[in-house]
């Protein structure tokens, strides 16, 4: 470490990982979902206004990605503009998240997405910086794989804040008192992480190691990446509609049931043991074959929901759709440092980027059907139907990808260590 920085070592640093990215992903993206049903309740929202809400959401969360992927080529063009360190930019998106929340408790439905567009581009530069310092940080102290513990961090912010909504509803509580609880806990995490994401702890964030960079262009070319990037986008749209719209659709299934509320919670459950499981895993191998079999879990999920819309298909779906959730985001990260070592960040970017196109194009084509359907189970129906099937063609891509783009061993090795 610097002399100037934390004497920082690898729990400390998968752990500010997690809180950071449970408090911008958990939180500022994804407390939506369980507050939905709440602003529906309250009539302060409609369904189409939702759906579009939740796409402003993740249109900032787009524009977010192309700043992270765009930043070094406007640094490159405007060498006049000081230059900031990834901790300074996840302190800022953490402080960002917190206020965007808060504001969201107002009643001022003109200004609602402006605030979730906003807080999608604060959610894309957490996520692209914690994941680049962190990943950095745990590679250099040979400890990679306690990356997965970093991602278990949406998990948990999805389980706490589905927890807290179902409780919330039991007590009748507003959707404001919601958004307000939920972004004074997004300033308690973000004060538990605040000092650990400071300039000068540990080495320059988002780079590689050195020893990696020389090998990246044997390793990477452009198709290659291109076509991860494609494919991470079909696991964006894939699994949006699902995650946006999950409490809505079980209250259309099951009315009345008392475990309505308790699907999204598990939901964020999955999400973190699947995390968890990621560290498990051996690392050796390819991890497009990872990634394939994640996309072929999260298609199964929500078949289940699809074709048994009762409590055990709900269970299960919100399960296998949960598990593979961040271990895809982990594993499609590595594959980033694998192809771009020595420009990690701004190709992990390029990946969120696509990932936000496909998030956008989830919730509008949900209200197309709904607005085209007989009922809004038959609207919802198709929408999961589409998104199961992009999630295989990803789950294709991934294993085409193998034969025609071989890994390098020597060099995947040696990311691994």
């Amino acid at each position: 470490m610097t002399g100037t920085g934390l004497q920082l070592n690898r729990w400390t640093i998968a752990i500010a990982g997690m809180l950071s990215l449970a408090t911008a992903m958990g939180i500022g993206r994804f407390a939506f979902t369980p507050l939905l049903p709440m602003m529906l309740s309250d009539g302060v929202i409609d369904l189409p206004g939702a759906s579009w809400l939740a796409s402003a959401n993740y249109l900032g969360y787009l524009v977010g990605a192309l700043l992270c992927t765009f930043q070094p080529l406007l640094w490159r063009r405007m060498p006049f503009l000081p230059q900031v360190a990834s901790s300074t930019w996840v302190r800022t998106g953490l402080v960002a998240t917190t206020l965007l929340t808060l504001g969201m408790a107002a009643h001022l439905p003109w200004l609602w997405p402006l605030l979730r567009f906003a807080a999608g581009v604060a959610s894309a530069l957490v996520f692209v910086y914690t994941s680049g310092w962190c990943l950095a940080q745990l590679a250099r102290l040979n400890a990679s794989r306690m990356g997965g513990v970093m991602y278990a961090g949406p998990g948990m912010g999805i389980a706490l804040s589905g927890l807290f909504a179902s409780g919330m509803v039991a007590l009748h509580w507003t959707a404001a008192a919601g958004w307000l609880i939920f972004g004074v806990l997004a300033a308690v995490l973000t004060a538990c992480v605040w000092r650990t994401f400071q300039e000068g702890a540990g080495q320059a964030a988002g780079t590689a190691p050195v020893s990696a960079a020389g090998s990246a262009p044997a390793l990477a070319g452009r198709r290659e990446l291109l076509l991860l990037a494609l494919a991470y986008g079909l696991a964006g749209f894939g699994y949006i509609i699902t995650a946006t719209f999950m409490p809505v659709i079980a209250r259309e299934a099951m009315p009345g049931s008392v475990w309505i509320d308790f699907f999204w919670p598990l939901f964020g459950l999955g999400v973190v043991a699947g995390a968890l499981l990621a560290t498990r895993i051996p690392t050796t191998g390819d991890f497009r074959y990872l990634l394939a079999a994640c996309y072929g879990v999260q298609a199964l999920g929500i078949a289940a929901s699809v074709f048994s819309p009762n409590l055990a298909g709900f269970a299960v779906g919100s399960l296998l759709l949960g598990l593979p959730f961040t271990a895809i985001t982990f594993f499609a990260m590595q594959e980033v440092r694998r192809l771009r070592p020595a420009a990690a960040a701004s190709a992990m970017g390029l990946l969120t980027a696509m990932y936000g196109i496909g998030q956008i194009a989830g919730p509008p084509l949900a209200a197309l059907l709904l607005r085209n359907s007989r009922t809004v189970g038959e609207g919802f129906t198709l929408s999961l139907e589409i998104a199961a099937a992009s999630l295989l063609a990803g789950a294709l891509l991934f294993l085409w990808m193998v034969s025609a783009y071989p890994v390098h061993r020597a060099g995947h090795q040696l990311l691994q260590k």
